[in-house]
This record gives structure tokens, sequence and C-alpha cells, in this order.
């Protein structure tokens, strides 16, 4: 009995250091949450986390324009939701040989496009930039979207690869045997099939692509163009002087889209591939 009292309280403090870091790492996240909230209905919002005294809605109306909110939200969507579908498009051609097909070339090819990932695109955006300026795609959407595409295309393929090898080859077997081609077995059979493969791919592709800076602010030259991950960047005005309160609250309308997203198919992400009963008979 006495040897069981150090070995209680040695779990209890290792409980009790890990449940401290997790609050930490909690704090970590929350923190900068409360402040954008806290901040967006502030008119003298700083950076210390701290309750307005008057709570406002200025912020809100403040950069609530076409100018400021509504053309920058439309280029991102525009540019990011023609470059998540050029993406998942892509993902899943490239996907299925890659998942039916047996050869020795597959794994070091998978292994040479998750390699690609690992290259950081300010290395890669000089040379791009001047590619750009040769085929005349700079400054243009199209351009912008199709390398975005590029970009996370890699990852995507992986996704989608992983997905499509869970769905069962005999299905597609009995899809050939009625007489459809591999590519009516792909969109008719398999891809309906991994709804939630193509789920989870789409919002990575559009969260990747809508966060991104450095792409468009390079590849954009008109303003009126500038999604609004760049357009964000007037908020920050000359001499370090930034207007916090209608950055938060600008930040706040730029988040939206991404969280109602994930929300509207949430129930997708978490729902299985639907093959109850497939192959059954």
């Amino acid at each position: 009995m006495p040897l069981r009292l150090p070995r209680r309280s040695a779990r209890s403090r290792r409980r009790l250091a890990a449940d401290s870091a997790l609050l930490a790492v909690a704090a970590a996240f929350l923190l900068p949450l409360a402040w954008l909230v806290l901040a967006s209905v502030d008119d003298e919002a700083t950076l210390r986390v701290s309750a307005p005294g008057s709570p406002t809605l200025e912020n809100f109306s403040a950069v609530w324009t076409d100018e400021i909110t509504f053309t920058p939200m439309l280029n991102s969507l525009l540019l990011c939701g023609g470059g998540t579908v050029l993406t998942v498009v892509c993902a899943a051609l490239a996907a299925y040989p890659l998942s039916r097909f047996r050869s020795r070339m597959v794994r070091p090819y998978l292994l040479t496009v998750l390699f690609t990932t690992c290259l950081p695109i300010t290395a890669i955006m000089v040379p791009v930039y001047g590619l750009f300026v040769q085929v005349n795609l700079i400054d243009t959407m199209g351009g912008t979207a199709l390398f975005l595409a590029a970009s996370q295309l890699p990852f995507a393929i992986w996704l989608m690869k992983n997905f499509m090898d869970g769905v069962p080859v005999i299905l597609e077997e009995a899809a050939w045997t009625d007489g459809a081609s591999w590519f009516q077995g792909l969109t008719r059979v398999i891809l309906p099939l991994m709804g939630p493969g193509i789920t989870v791919v789409t919002i990575y592709s559009f969260i990747m692509m809508w966060g991104n800076f450095f792409v468009p602010f390079m590849l954009l030259l008109d303003p009126g163009q500038l999604p609004a991950s760049v357009s964000i960047f007037t908020f920050f005005g000359n001499y370090g002087q930034v207007v916090y309160g209608q950055l938060a609250a600008f930040s706040i309308l730029y988040s939206t889209p991404v969280v109602l997203l994930y929300v509207l198919i949430a129930r997708r992400m978490g729902g299985g591939f639907a093959l109850g009963g497939a192959v059954k008979g």
C-alpha cells in the first residue's frame, strides 16, 4: 500500500502537466480570436485584449463598401472557386490510374509529387513570374487561378488517391461488364461513392487558396482584381499606423465564407463512404 501513493502522485502530476499544456495551447488559439471579436466592435481598438467601453458597429460600417469588401471578396470567390474546381478535377483524373493500375513507377511518382510540396513558393515565384510575362498570363485571373491550382495539386492527388483506394474495384468491373467506359466508371461509380473524400479535397484546396497572399500579390497588378487576402494589406498604413478596429472587422468578414463552407458540409466529412450493401450479391 505505501508504494502505491507515489505512483498515484506521479500519475497525477503527469496528468496535471498535460492538462496545463493543453490549456496553454488552447489559450494561444483563443486569445487572438477574443481580440478579433472585441476589437471589431471597438472604435478605439489596440493590440491589447480588452472589452470595449461602448460597443459599436462603426468598424463594420466603415469596411462594408464595394471597394473595400465586396469587390475583393468577389475576386477571392472567383479566383479560389475556379482554382478549387480545377484542382479537384485534375486530382481525380491523376489519382485514378495511380489507384487502379499497378506499376513499379507508382510509388516513385507519388514520392516525387510529394516532394514538390516541400518546395517553398518564394523559391519558384521568380521563374513563374517570368514565364507568365512571356505567355501573357500576368495580371489575369485565369492565369493566377491556374497557378494556385497547380500549387495545391500535389497534395490533392495524394488525398484523392487514398480515398479512391477505399472504393472496391469490383464495382467498377461490374460497370465495365455492362458496357461502361473507364471514364463512365470513374464519374458514375467511383466519384459518387467517395463524396466525403472529394469534400475533404475541396475544403483543403479552397482554404489554402483563400488564405494565399503571396501568389496573387505577385501575379495580379490591377487593384480592381486583387482578392481579399491582398486587399487586407491596405489596412496597414504608413509609419506603423494600423486601423485595428477596421482590420478586425474585415478579418471577420473575410473568414466568414470559409467557416460557412465548413459548417455546410461538415456532416459529409464525417459520414464515411456510402458503400453499405454496394457489393451485396
